[in-house]
């Protein structure tokens, strides 16, 4: 699959590379979505900055948590009827090393919500981290 990746810290221009890597294959719980449009928030650009000081948590990273797609393959224990419902995800790389700046990502299946037909995928790919925060601001 195409991919967007760093590894090293810093500036995207500086650190981020294009290129070919193997596709992913979900495990127990996880689906495999893919992606036809990636959002990009300002923890992502904040990890790949390192402004928090934490460092690399892996050696290889795919950015952005947030996106939306189709999701094209299910595993162990997730419904087989999921597959090729359009979805919206949140958490693609939130303590995991593969995020949506790619062909496909693979996230657990509670992370893959439908998408009303009503919204675009690209409206879909920004209701991440933005939405649950306004839910939370609005409901908590």
């Amino acid at each position: 699959m195409k991919a967007a990746w760093y590894e090293n810290q810093g500036p995207a221009k500086e650190v981020m590379v294009v290129g070919e890597m193997p596709d992913p294959r979900p495990e127990r719980g996880e689906v495999r979505i893919r992606i036809s449009a990636s959002g990009i928030n300002p923890g992502d650009v904040k990890k790949r900055q390192d402004t928090f000081g934490s460092g690399m948590p892996f050696p290889r990273v795919i950015p952005h948590s947030d996106g939306a797609g189709i999701i094209d393959q299910v595993g162990i224990g997730v419904p087989g009827s999921r597959a090729g419902e359009q979805v919206w995800c949140f958490g693609a790389q939130s303590y995991r090393p593969f995020g949506t700046a790619a062909e496909y990502t693979v996230v657990p299946s509670g992370n893959a919500v439908p998408l009303s037909a009503k919204l675009s995928l690209e409206q879909g790919a920004c209701l991440g981290i933005p939405g649950i925060t306004a839910h939370r601001a609005v409901h908590i």
